[in-house]
């Protein structure tokens, strides 16, 4: 065979590793798609149940479901990103969806506020269990050089549904009824589920933990993607737990701390003011329609601000990333809260949208970089898991603050928020470079 022609074959054979890997985001990109909705849906109808006093719900009581909604999403990513480890990223993918699809379509028909906390509950332990693997997925299935990048594309999915669930609502609550969103959410699950059975593959490096390394070894040459050597086989309990011990030996722990209480003020902007935006914008004076439009500016911003992030942070690191736009983040909320024309303050939704958002996406490329590929989910797992505090925290105080009449403060406290995630992060940075020199 000539020289050209064994060129030619393996210029193929990269192009075809490369689709395969192209796919496997898009899958991932798919699934956090679903996740979205099912995640934004709840503050999309939030108004008009308040409205029609459904189910005997308050602003209070909503605010505490939002919260039980991200206990279950935190109790997810935690135990996702070690059950990944030992039974693998693709069974918990695909379980994951399961739940929080059923979940939703339970939600959906709920008689009772207790029926429908309890399965808000549940959609947000799927929910919650999903993103940190999806995360995981992008990071290995992509070079190095642009691993911030991938989390960026793979997140713009989650912003998608927070922008889709708004125009969910639009288009059905009016004509028949609350309910009819939920549904409405689950049924794309429904479709995808079989295809992500299909075509999912396992992670390499996951079966090489697990002592699998022939098929390790073929599915990584399949995907052109680099296999990595383990440091650990795990098969005992011990072994196990070697990727969460990991997290805090040789110094790591004040680091782990400090990414942890990043992302608690950064998942409590994300769920505080996503939930929230709507209702109170109607408190501020706002029609219902601007307010519902409000939030798809948000996370249209979103989107962008995944994209421009994630580029950014590849270039520069995702830590100064995430400082540089949680100080931004503080001032566009701040500015959310002051009186303006409507058209000004849809600029600033959007700006806000595009800092916040992609703000907590790169803490969890900083820690995904931070980490190898075997210890990765179950760090993503815990610092998504840490911050679910902030998400369970965000929703109850803007809840708490419009019961009591003080919608106007809840802008203010976010923005307090993003300047405490920008100061933890700096004292990462600060604590990883101590260790460096040491």
């Amino acid at each position: 065979m000539s020289s050209s022609a064994t060129t030619s074959l393996a210029e193929a054979s990269g192009t075809a590793a490369h689709r395969s890997r192209n796919a496997v985001i898009a899958l991932c990109w798919a699934l956090v798609l679903l996740d979205g909705i099912d995640t934004f849906i709840y503050g999309s109808v939030l108004p008009s149940m308040l409205g029609e006093k459904t189910l005997g719900l308050t602003a209070a009581t909503a605010g505490s479901i939002g919260s039980w909604s991200n206990f279950g999403m935190l109790l997810g990513t935690i135990l996702s990103g070690m059950a990944s480890n030992w039974i693998g990223r693709r069974v918990v993918v695909l379980t994951s969806v399961c739940v929080f699809t059923v979940a939703t379509l339970g939600t959906g028909w709920s008689q009772s506020a207790g029926m429908f906390g309890a399965f808000r509950f549940v959609c947000g332990f799927g929910l919650g269990a999903l993103l940190p693997i999806a995360i995981s997925y992008g990071m290995e299935f992509t070079s190095k050089g642009r691993r911030a990048l991938a989390t960026g594309v793979i997140m713009t999915a989650h912003q998608t549904g927070g922008a889709v669930a708004p125009l969910i609502a639009l288009w059905l609550v009016d004509d028949f009824g609350w309910r009819s969103a939920f549904l409405a959410s689950a049924v794309p699950a429904l479709i995808l589920l079989p295809v992500a059975y299909k075509l999912l593959p396992e992670s390499p490096t996951n079966l090489l933990t697990r002592g699998r390394r022939t098929d390790a070894e073929q599915l990584a040459a399949s995907f052109g993607t680099e296999l990595p050597e383990p440091k650990t086989t795990r098969t005992g309990a011990t072994d196990k737990l070697d990727a969460l011990k990991n997290l805090f030996r040789g110094g790591q722990w004040s680091t782990t701390l400090c990414f942890w209480l990043t992302s608690f003020a950064g998942l409590l902007l994300v769920y505080g003011v996503g939930q929230w935006l709507p209702k109170i914008m109607v408190d501020l004076g706002y029609d219902t329609g601007d307010s519902l439009l409000f939030s798809t500016f948000l996370n249209v911003g979103g989107i962008c601000g995944m994209l421009i992030a994630g580029r950014t942070a590849d270039r520069i690191g995702p830590r100064k990333v995430v400082i540089a736009w949680f100080v931004l983040t503080a001032v566009f909320v701040y500015l959310m809260g002051v009186e303006m024309a409507v058209g000004v303050l849809y600029v600033v939704v959007f700006f806000a949208g595009l800092l916040l958002f992609s703000g907590q996406t790169m803490v969890y490329a900083t820690v995904g970089t931070h980490h190898n590929d075997e210890d990765r989910p179950t760090a993503l797992g815990w610092v998504s898991g840490m911050g679910r505090f902030g998400a369970i925290f965000g929703p109850w105080i803007g809840g708490a603050l419009i019961s009591a009449g003080n919608a106007d403060l809840g802008f203010t406290m976010y923005a307090c928020a993003a300047l405490f995630g920008a100061v933890m992060m700096a004292l990462a940075a600060l604590t990883i470079k101590a260790r460096a020199k040491a």
